[in-house]
Protein backbone atom coordinates (compact mmCIF):
# COMPACT_ATOMS: atom_id res chain seq x y z
CA UNK A 1 0.00 0.00 0.00
CA UNK A 2 1.35 3.89 -0.87
CA UNK A 3 2.29 5.68 1.78
CA UNK A 4 0.55 9.19 1.94
CA UNK A 5 3.16 11.62 1.18
CA UNK A 6 4.38 14.17 3.64
CA UNK A 7 4.91 17.83 2.67
CA UNK A 8 5.94 20.67 4.12
CA UNK A 9 3.88 24.20 4.54
CA UNK A 10 4.78 27.73 4.87
CA UNK A 11 2.55 30.02 6.19
CA UNK A 12 3.13 34.02 6.21
CA UNK A 13 2.66 35.61 9.15
CA UNK A 14 4.59 38.99 8.01
CA UNK A 15 1.84 41.22 7.77
CA UNK A 16 0.96 41.23 11.94
CA UNK A 17 3.20 40.98 14.84
CA UNK A 18 3.46 37.29 14.97
CA UNK A 19 2.56 37.84 19.29
CA UNK A 20 -0.38 38.40 18.31
CA UNK A 21 -1.25 35.05 16.35
CA UNK A 22 1.02 32.86 19.05
CA UNK A 23 -0.65 34.45 21.88
CA UNK A 24 0.66 34.79 26.00
CA UNK A 25 3.33 32.18 26.53
CA UNK A 26 2.62 31.09 23.04
CA UNK A 27 -1.02 29.24 24.47
CA UNK A 28 -2.36 29.74 20.63
CA UNK A 29 0.32 28.10 19.22
CA UNK A 30 0.39 24.98 21.54
CA UNK A 31 -2.98 24.73 20.94
CA UNK A 32 -2.55 24.12 17.69
CA UNK A 33 0.16 21.69 18.00
CA UNK A 34 -1.99 19.71 20.47
CA UNK A 35 -4.93 19.56 18.08
CA UNK A 36 -2.93 17.89 15.47
CA UNK A 37 -0.17 15.99 17.12
CA UNK A 38 0.74 13.89 14.25
CA UNK A 39 1.67 17.24 12.50
CA UNK A 40 5.36 19.16 13.17
CA UNK A 41 5.42 23.14 13.50
CA UNK A 42 7.82 24.84 13.66
CA UNK A 43 7.55 28.79 14.40
CA UNK A 44 10.68 31.10 13.12
CA UNK A 45 9.17 34.35 13.45
CA UNK A 46 7.16 35.75 10.71
CA UNK A 47 6.89 32.16 8.84
CA UNK A 48 4.79 29.07 10.43
CA UNK A 49 6.14 26.15 9.28
CA UNK A 50 4.39 22.97 9.12
CA UNK A 51 4.90 19.13 8.14
CA UNK A 52 2.52 16.81 7.36
CA UNK A 53 -0.25 14.74 5.10
CA UNK A 54 -1.59 17.48 2.76
CA UNK A 55 -4.60 17.36 3.57
CA UNK A 56 -4.51 17.94 7.23
CA UNK A 57 -2.28 21.13 6.30
CA UNK A 58 -5.20 22.61 4.07
CA UNK A 59 -7.53 22.19 7.14
CA UNK A 60 -4.44 23.76 9.59
CA UNK A 61 -4.29 26.31 6.82
CA UNK A 62 -8.06 27.45 6.77
CA UNK A 63 -7.50 27.53 10.77
CA UNK A 64 -4.66 29.76 10.53
CA UNK A 65 -6.05 32.16 8.20
CA UNK A 66 -9.43 32.28 10.06
CA UNK A 67 -6.99 33.04 13.20
CA UNK A 68 -5.28 36.09 11.22
CA UNK A 69 -8.26 37.59 9.46
CA UNK A 70 -9.25 38.33 13.42
CA UNK A 71 -6.44 39.15 14.54
CA UNK A 72 -6.05 41.79 11.58
CA UNK A 73 -9.39 43.00 12.03
CA UNK A 74 -8.90 43.07 15.76
CA UNK A 75 -5.70 42.96 17.76
CA UNK A 76 -4.32 40.04 19.64
CA UNK A 77 -6.64 36.95 19.85
CA UNK A 78 -6.55 34.79 23.05
CA UNK A 79 -6.47 31.31 23.18
CA UNK A 80 -10.59 30.95 24.60
CA UNK A 81 -11.21 32.28 20.60
CA UNK A 82 -8.43 29.81 19.11
CA UNK A 83 -10.14 27.06 20.66
CA UNK A 84 -13.54 27.94 20.27
CA UNK A 85 -12.35 28.34 16.52
CA UNK A 86 -10.86 24.94 16.99
CA UNK A 87 -14.17 22.85 17.04
CA UNK A 88 -15.79 25.09 13.99
CA UNK A 89 -16.04 22.67 10.54
CA UNK A 90 -14.68 24.59 7.52
CA UNK A 91 -18.10 26.06 6.47
CA UNK A 92 -18.45 27.77 9.98
CA UNK A 93 -14.98 28.88 9.50
CA UNK A 94 -16.39 31.65 6.76
CA UNK A 95 -17.05 35.04 7.97
CA UNK A 96 -20.90 36.10 8.38
CA UNK A 97 -23.28 39.19 8.68
CA UNK A 98 -24.88 40.11 11.97
CA UNK A 99 -27.69 38.46 10.47
CA UNK A 100 -27.90 34.80 12.14
CA UNK A 101 -29.33 33.94 8.35
CA UNK A 102 -32.72 32.88 10.18
CA UNK A 103 -34.15 29.61 9.29
CA UNK A 104 -37.90 28.59 9.72
CA UNK A 105 -36.92 28.07 13.54
CA UNK A 106 -35.52 31.55 13.75
CA UNK A 107 -32.04 30.37 15.46
CA UNK A 108 -30.02 33.19 16.27
CA UNK A 109 -27.25 31.73 19.12
CA UNK A 110 -26.86 28.37 20.84
CA UNK A 111 -26.87 29.05 24.59
CA UNK A 112 -24.71 27.67 27.09
CA UNK A 113 -27.27 24.48 27.47
CA UNK A 114 -26.50 23.50 24.20
CA UNK A 115 -30.05 24.52 22.66
CA UNK A 116 -30.87 27.39 20.06
CA UNK A 117 -31.56 30.83 21.36
CA UNK A 118 -34.41 31.68 18.55
CA UNK A 119 -36.87 34.60 17.96
CA UNK A 120 -39.79 32.60 18.07
CA UNK A 121 -42.66 35.59 16.97
CA UNK A 122 -43.06 37.43 13.97
CA UNK A 123 -42.19 40.55 16.06
CA UNK A 124 -38.78 39.01 17.38
CA UNK A 125 -37.51 37.61 14.10
CA UNK A 126 -38.54 41.77 12.72
CA UNK A 127 -35.64 42.80 15.30
CA UNK A 128 -33.08 40.81 13.92
CA UNK A 129 -33.74 41.41 10.29
CA UNK A 130 -33.71 44.96 11.28
CA UNK A 131 -30.88 44.70 13.20
CA UNK A 132 -29.54 43.24 10.03
CA UNK A 133 -29.99 45.88 7.92
CA UNK A 134 -29.62 49.14 10.26
CA UNK A 135 -27.25 50.78 12.83
CA UNK A 136 -30.12 51.27 14.54
CA UNK A 137 -33.08 50.27 15.69
CA UNK A 138 -35.69 50.95 18.49
CA UNK A 139 -37.51 47.70 19.72
CA UNK A 140 -40.94 48.68 21.49
CA UNK A 141 -43.67 46.38 23.09
CA UNK A 142 -45.09 44.78 26.28
CA UNK A 143 -43.44 43.67 28.87
CA UNK A 144 -42.28 39.40 28.31
CA UNK A 145 -42.58 40.30 24.72
CA UNK A 146 -38.58 39.12 23.95
CA UNK A 147 -37.49 42.39 22.97
CA UNK A 148 -34.47 43.21 25.57
CA UNK A 149 -33.65 38.90 25.27
CA UNK A 150 -33.70 39.10 21.70
CA UNK A 151 -31.96 41.98 21.54
CA UNK A 152 -28.87 40.49 24.06
CA UNK A 153 -28.89 37.44 21.54
CA UNK A 154 -28.42 39.41 18.52
CA UNK A 155 -25.44 41.33 20.38
CA UNK A 156 -23.97 37.93 21.75
CA UNK A 157 -23.79 37.19 18.16
CA UNK A 158 -22.41 39.62 16.80
CA UNK A 159 -19.55 39.17 19.98
CA UNK A 160 -19.05 35.72 19.23
CA UNK A 161 -18.79 36.06 15.71
CA UNK A 162 -16.40 38.86 16.06
CA UNK A 163 -18.03 41.77 14.03
CA UNK A 164 -17.85 43.53 16.68
CA UNK A 165 -15.44 44.20 19.82
CA UNK A 166 -17.49 44.53 22.77
CA UNK A 167 -20.79 44.59 23.74
CA UNK A 168 -22.34 47.59 25.99
CA UNK A 169 -25.64 47.23 27.84
CA UNK A 170 -26.90 50.27 29.37
CA UNK A 171 -30.52 50.76 31.53
CA UNK A 172 -31.86 53.86 33.28
CA UNK A 173 -31.33 53.76 37.38
CA UNK A 174 -34.64 55.40 37.30
CA UNK A 175 -35.09 55.49 41.67
CA UNK A 176 -38.90 53.96 42.90
CA UNK A 177 -38.77 55.01 46.42
CA UNK A 178 -35.47 54.43 47.51
CA UNK A 179 -32.76 56.79 47.02
CA UNK A 180 -29.57 55.31 45.47
CA UNK A 181 -27.28 56.49 48.20
CA UNK A 182 -29.51 55.22 51.01
CA UNK A 183 -29.20 51.78 49.75
CA UNK A 184 -26.17 49.65 50.93
CA UNK A 185 -23.08 48.75 49.17
CA UNK A 186 -20.69 50.15 47.21
CA UNK A 187 -21.78 51.50 44.06
CA UNK A 188 -21.43 48.28 41.68
CA UNK A 189 -23.76 46.59 44.16
CA UNK A 190 -26.22 49.67 44.16
CA UNK A 191 -27.11 49.51 40.77
CA UNK A 192 -26.75 45.51 39.92
CA UNK A 193 -30.50 45.34 41.32
CA UNK A 194 -31.57 47.78 37.75
CA UNK A 195 -28.87 45.85 35.41
CA UNK A 196 -29.61 42.29 36.71
CA UNK A 197 -32.38 41.49 33.88
CA UNK A 198 -29.43 41.90 31.58
CA UNK A 199 -26.88 39.38 33.54
CA UNK A 200 -29.81 36.85 33.49
CA UNK A 201 -29.78 37.15 29.66
CA UNK A 202 -26.65 36.93 29.04
CA UNK A 203 -25.85 33.66 31.22
CA UNK A 204 -28.24 32.16 29.03
CA UNK A 205 -26.13 32.79 26.19
CA UNK A 206 -22.29 33.07 27.34
CA UNK A 207 -20.52 30.07 29.40
CA UNK A 208 -20.12 31.24 33.11
CA UNK A 209 -16.77 31.60 33.48
CA UNK A 210 -16.46 33.18 29.99
CA UNK A 211 -19.04 35.83 30.78
CA UNK A 212 -16.90 36.91 34.01
CA UNK A 213 -13.83 37.10 31.58
CA UNK A 214 -15.37 39.66 29.46
CA UNK A 215 -17.00 41.57 32.32
CA UNK A 216 -13.64 41.92 34.04
CA UNK A 217 -11.58 42.74 30.92
CA UNK A 218 -14.64 45.67 29.56
CA UNK A 219 -15.25 43.11 26.73
CA UNK A 220 -19.17 42.82 28.11
CA UNK A 221 -20.16 46.66 30.48
CA UNK A 222 -23.22 47.31 32.20
CA UNK A 223 -23.64 50.27 33.16
CA UNK A 224 -26.18 52.79 33.85
CA UNK A 225 -27.26 55.18 31.61
CA UNK A 226 -26.09 58.14 33.10
CA UNK A 227 -22.47 56.83 33.10
CA UNK A 228 -22.12 57.21 29.50
CA UNK A 229 -21.78 60.71 29.07
CA UNK A 230 -18.86 62.02 27.27
CA UNK A 231 -18.20 58.55 25.68
CA UNK A 232 -17.79 57.13 22.27
CA UNK A 233 -18.03 53.98 21.19
CA UNK A 234 -16.31 52.56 17.91
CA UNK A 235 -16.67 48.77 16.93
CA UNK A 236 -19.55 48.21 19.77
CA UNK A 237 -22.76 46.79 19.75
CA UNK A 238 -24.74 48.60 22.73
CA UNK A 239 -28.16 48.24 23.43
CA UNK A 240 -30.44 50.87 25.69
CA UNK A 241 -32.92 48.88 27.86
CA UNK A 242 -35.94 49.84 29.15
CA UNK A 243 -35.54 52.76 27.23
CA UNK A 244 -38.98 54.67 28.42
CA UNK A 245 -37.52 55.58 31.30
CA UNK A 246 -34.82 58.01 29.55
CA UNK A 247 -35.75 61.29 29.43
CA UNK A 248 -35.53 63.54 26.14
CA UNK A 249 -31.89 64.85 27.00
CA UNK A 250 -30.81 61.01 28.22
CA UNK A 251 -31.94 59.34 25.02
CA UNK A 252 -30.20 61.77 22.79
CA UNK A 253 -27.06 61.68 24.89
CA UNK A 254 -27.30 57.93 24.45
CA UNK A 255 -27.74 57.82 20.85
CA UNK A 256 -24.68 60.48 20.16
CA UNK A 257 -22.17 58.43 21.91
CA UNK A 258 -22.27 55.89 18.76
CA UNK A 259 -19.06 55.60 16.88
CA UNK A 260 -17.73 53.88 14.33
CA UNK A 261 -18.58 50.29 12.86
CA UNK A 262 -20.67 49.94 16.00
CA UNK A 263 -24.93 49.04 16.15
CA UNK A 264 -27.47 50.29 18.94
CA UNK A 265 -30.86 48.74 19.83
CA UNK A 266 -32.82 50.53 22.28
CA UNK A 267 -35.78 48.68 23.51
CA UNK A 268 -38.70 49.72 25.78
CA UNK A 269 -42.59 49.66 26.58
CA UNK A 270 -44.34 53.30 26.24
CA UNK A 271 -46.77 52.11 28.05
CA UNK A 272 -44.45 51.78 31.27
CA UNK A 273 -43.04 54.90 32.05
CA UNK A 274 -41.43 55.55 35.76
CA UNK A 275 -40.06 59.31 34.53
CA UNK A 276 -41.60 61.63 36.89
CA UNK A 277 -44.74 63.36 35.25
CA UNK A 278 -42.52 66.54 34.83
CA UNK A 279 -40.49 64.64 32.69
CA UNK A 280 -41.16 63.31 29.04
CA UNK A 281 -40.06 59.96 28.03
CA UNK A 282 -37.21 60.08 25.04
CA UNK A 283 -38.54 56.96 23.55
CA UNK A 284 -42.04 58.68 23.06
CA UNK A 285 -40.42 61.12 21.32
CA UNK A 286 -37.66 59.10 19.33
CA UNK A 287 -41.23 56.99 18.28
CA UNK A 288 -42.49 60.74 16.53
CA UNK A 289 -39.12 62.20 14.60
CA UNK A 290 -37.07 58.68 13.77
CA UNK A 291 -40.14 56.72 11.96
CA UNK A 292 -39.06 58.12 8.55
CA UNK A 293 -34.74 58.02 8.22
CA UNK A 294 -32.47 56.06 6.36
CA UNK A 295 -30.44 53.74 8.83
CA UNK A 296 -33.00 53.68 11.39
CA UNK A 297 -34.95 51.09 11.95
CA UNK A 298 -38.29 50.53 14.14
CA UNK A 299 -40.83 48.01 15.08
CA UNK A 300 -43.73 47.58 17.64
CA UNK A 301 -44.28 44.14 19.49
CA UNK A 302 -47.38 43.26 20.68
CA UNK A 303 -49.12 41.08 22.81
CA UNK A 304 -49.05 37.94 20.18
CA UNK A 305 -44.99 38.30 21.13
CA UNK A 306 -45.65 37.59 24.53
CA UNK A 307 -43.68 34.19 25.27
CA UNK A 308 -43.19 33.81 28.66
CA UNK A 309 -45.63 32.26 31.06
CA UNK A 310 -49.01 31.63 29.60
CA UNK A 311 -51.01 33.54 32.42
CA UNK A 312 -48.97 36.09 31.50
CA UNK A 313 -50.91 37.93 28.80
CA UNK A 314 -53.77 37.18 31.42
CA UNK A 315 -52.28 39.38 33.85
CA UNK A 316 -51.75 42.10 31.51
CA UNK A 317 -55.55 41.73 30.10
CA UNK A 318 -56.70 42.56 33.85
CA UNK A 319 -54.05 45.15 34.10
CA UNK A 320 -55.56 47.05 31.16
CA UNK A 321 -59.16 45.98 31.79
CA UNK A 322 -58.51 47.64 35.53
CA UNK A 323 -56.81 50.70 34.27
CA UNK A 324 -59.87 51.26 32.09
CA UNK A 325 -62.30 51.06 34.30
CA UNK A 326 -60.53 52.93 36.64
CA UNK A 327 -60.35 56.17 34.10
CA UNK A 328 -63.50 55.75 33.41
CA UNK A 329 -64.80 55.58 36.73
CA UNK A 330 -62.65 59.46 37.58
CA UNK A 331 -63.62 60.71 34.44
CA UNK A 332 -66.97 59.64 36.01
CA UNK A 333 -66.34 61.28 38.97
CA UNK A 334 -64.87 64.45 37.55
CA UNK A 335 -67.89 64.82 35.36
CA UNK A 336 -70.45 64.82 38.53
CA UNK A 337 -68.28 67.36 40.27
CA UNK A 338 -68.21 69.51 37.42
CA UNK A 339 -72.26 69.21 37.40
CA UNK A 340 -72.66 69.42 41.43
CA UNK A 341 -70.58 72.69 40.95
CA UNK A 342 -72.93 74.13 38.18
CA UNK A 343 -75.66 73.57 40.26
CA UNK A 344 -74.60 75.21 43.29
CA UNK A 345 -73.39 78.34 41.08
CA UNK A 346 -77.23 78.43 39.76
Amino acid sequence: MAQTAIIEQDILLDDINPMDFYGVKNANFELLKKAWPEVRFVARGSVLKTLGEPQTLDAIRDIVESILAEVRRFGPIDDIRVAELLTRTPAELIPREIDPGLNAEGAIIKGVNGSWIRAKTEGQRKIVKLAEENDVVFAMGPAGSGKTYTAVAIAARALKERLVKKIVLVRPAVEAGEKLGFLPGDLKEKIDPYLRPLYDALEDMIHPERLKGYIENGIIEIVPLAYMRGRTLNNSFIILDEAQNATEVQLKMFLTRMGMESKIIVTGDITQTDLPKSQRSGLMQARKIFGNIKGIGMVELTDADVVRHPLLKKILAAYEKDEAEQAAREAQRRQERAQARDERQA
